[in-house]
């Protein structure tokens, strides 16, 4: 895939990795492949225990299975390069292969950032307007928020890396990181990159802060509404409804946030390794495990599976 024409005489990157001492590299192969392992099987479990079972279709589990499929994609972009320069060595990417996979893991990353508010809108509806959930949450108000984000996510994602990927690089070719990320690219530029922190200045908010606002005001009316309740066993049961969510939120919004907007003066490359690794191979392992270890309903269609019941 050719995004423009090439005006560096860079043609191809080398990724430092996550480390390079010799003893680290098989357990680090053989950490990294059973966690991808587990990352496909659960994600892609998710997905089909939620299309064969009819009592799993409904807004919020249409979201998770969308959820799925975004993690899926998004360890799929990193990990598997990371696993085969473990492995052999490796550590070459060309020019356009970089660029691609700079493309989708900022628009899967941008893409789980509004699935996550679109399933705390879905959560608020259930819990605050339960009464009026079938009529606001609706089979076409689902697909115009899931497809909404998928759009806005690549839009954002072609718009950041076009720009990026039209610098001149010329001071080096190694990257300080295990995939291609935006910080450790513009540092090898000698171009003028105030266009591309100018970009990111404007889309941040709306990709990253726009989505915690809406999750924030959704649970805070959420809470509100938990608390009005009269019974404990009433409020257990609406809080259960929100609490695989809410993990998820606080853990991968917590990494981003984390690694993209501390002060450049703090940056350390080594804690920027560790931190990328939670959310482009950890957290798309721990989302499927967090829900249904915690779902009820998820729980008992997969125990249909194994039991051979029908679904």
């Amino acid at each position: 895939m050719i995004f423009m024409e090439n005006r560096s005489e860079i043609n191809e990157f080398i990724l430092l990795g996550l480390t390079d001492v010799p003893e680290l590299q098989t357990p680090l192969f053989i950490m990294f492949t059973l966690i991808y392992l587990i990352t496909i099987v659960g994600n892609l479990t998710i997905v089909a225990l939620i299309s064969l079972d009819t009592h799993l279709h409904t807004p919020m589990y249409f979201f998770l299975s969308n959820l799925s499929l975004v993690d899926f994609a998004y360890s799929s972009t990193v990990t598997p390069k990371v696993i085969s320069g473990l492995l052999t060595g490796d550590k070459v990417i060309s020019y356009n292969g970089c660029a691609t996979q700079m493309l989708f893991v900022a628009a899967f990353a941008a893409t789980e950032s509004f699935l996550l508010a679109s399933m705390a809108y879905d959560r608020h509806a259930a819990v605050c307007k339960p009464l009026h959930y079938t009529t606001t949450m609706t089979s076409t108000v689902c697909a115009y928020l899931a497809s909404g984000s998928h759009l806005f996510g690549f839009l954002y994602s072609s718009i950041l890396i076009g720009h990026t990927f039209s610098l001149f690089f010329c001071r080096s070719n190694v990257v300080h990181h295990f995939f291609c990320d935006l910080p450790p690219l513009l540092a090898l530029s000698c171009s003028d990159v105030h266009i591309v922190e100018l970009i990111i200045f404007i889309s941040g908010p709306f990709t990253i802060f726009f989505p915690i606002l809406v999750i924030l005001a959704s649970y805070l009316l959420i809470f509100i509404t938990i608390l009005k309740i009269r019974s404990a066993e009433g409020r257990q049961k609406a809080f259960s409804t929100c609490a695989s969510h809410l993990t998820i939120v606080v853990i991968y919004y917590g990494t981003i946030i984390f690694m993209y907007f501390q002060p450049s003066s703090t940056h350390s490359k080594h804690i920027d390794k560790i931190v990328s690794v939670f959310y482009t191979i950890i957290i798309p392992m721990l989302n499927p495990l967090v829900y249904s270890l915690r779902n009820k309903e998820v729980k008992n269609a997969f125990r249909k599976v194994v039991t051979g019941q029908k679904l």
